[in-house]
């Protein structure tokens, strides 16, 4: 496992969480430094499949060798078109570790931490036109608002969209201290980091379309997955989670839940135990850790 890429959070839990059988057919969306796919094929037999999705170039310097696995270059909201390539119709689990990795953050050209000083950026998939660059330099003030008050929930986002706007008919804002600067009046010492995240967090799902694709995805799910199949998902902030939770209890992410004749809720998948967080310990040893959040539901 590549830790110094990404230290896998909730590793043993998210899949125990997939309740392996040895000769099944798994997909780790998220593949990263590929420590939960390392960990999914020790528990398969020599008959089990795993396939890997990261938009990520990077990452692809971590597959693994190994004749059960296979690692698919793309955004895996193309779940269901990549697999059926494969010939894959059905599998028997899913795991999913959605936000940054370790090593996106800490590369500081890609624009996606605080700590650095970098060109607006924030693309996880570089071979996108849309970047950090053009929302906050070309989005007109309202979608701008928008993004940074639905994503950041940052409640004085029309104020920093004007901000924004007045700052760049100056000079275009092209770093992330260019960013830091204009929005300065925003950013008091206390709570600077905590205000900082929120901003950067509500431009990288909008650069990304994280909720979209988190969407896309969740509605593949049921499709694909096997009778008794389980998803195991792991979010980091409540923007996602509340997609995940609703998602499960509900079959969709607005409006009732559908019902058969009699009035009963049907739905594709039932939770499987509690929401799980971190230990202590583990947040000690990786602080990132601290917000994830594990839900594990089954395939009815």
């Amino acid at each position: 496992m590549n830790s110094a890429y990404h230290n896998p959070v909730l590793l043993q839990e998210s899949v125990d969480g997939l309740n392996i059988k040895k000769d099944g057919v798994y997909v780790d969306v998220t593949f990263g430094g590929g420590g939960h796919s390392r960990e999914i094929l020790k528990r398969l037999g020599e008959s089990g499949k795993l396939f890997a999705f990261d938009q990520d170039e990077d990452a692809l310097q971590n597959a693994i060798d190994d004749d059960r696995f296979q690692l698919i270059n793309q955004n895996f909201r193309y779940l269901k078109q990549y697999l059926k390539f494969y010939g894959i119709r059905k599998v028997d689990g899913i795991l999913a570790d959605f936000g940054v990795s370790s090593h996106q953050f800490d590369e500081a050209e890609r624009g996606f931490s605080i700590r650095f000083n970098a060109d607006l950026d924030m693309r996880m998939d570089r071979s996108n036109v849309l970047s950090a660059f053009e929302v906050v330099n070309t989005y007109p003030q309202e979608d701008l608002a928008t993004v940074l008050f639905q994503y950041g929930e940052l409640r004085n986002a029309n104020a920093m969209a004007k901000t924004i706007v007045a700052a760049r008919e100056q000079k275009p804002i092209k770093t992330t201290d260019d960013l830091k600067t204009v929005l300065g009046k925003f950013l008091p010492k206390m709570k600077e980091n905590k205000i900082l995240a929120q901003i950067y967090q509500a431009i990288r799902i909008e650069v990304n379309q994280e909720m979209e694709v988190l969407k896309e995805f969740l509605m593949q799910v049921p499709e694909m997955l096997n009778q008794g199949g389980r998803l195991s998902m792991i979010s980091y902030h409540s923007l996602e989670d509340r997609l995940v939770k609703r998602f499960i209890r509900d079959g969709r992410f607005e409006g009732e839940p559908e019902k058969d004749f009699y009035g009963n809720i049907s739905v594709p998948l039932k939770k499987v135990g509690g929401l799980i967080t971190p230990s202590a310990e583990e947040i000690a040893q990786n602080n990132r850790a601290r917000s994830a959040k594990l839900r594990i539901a089954e395939c009815l």
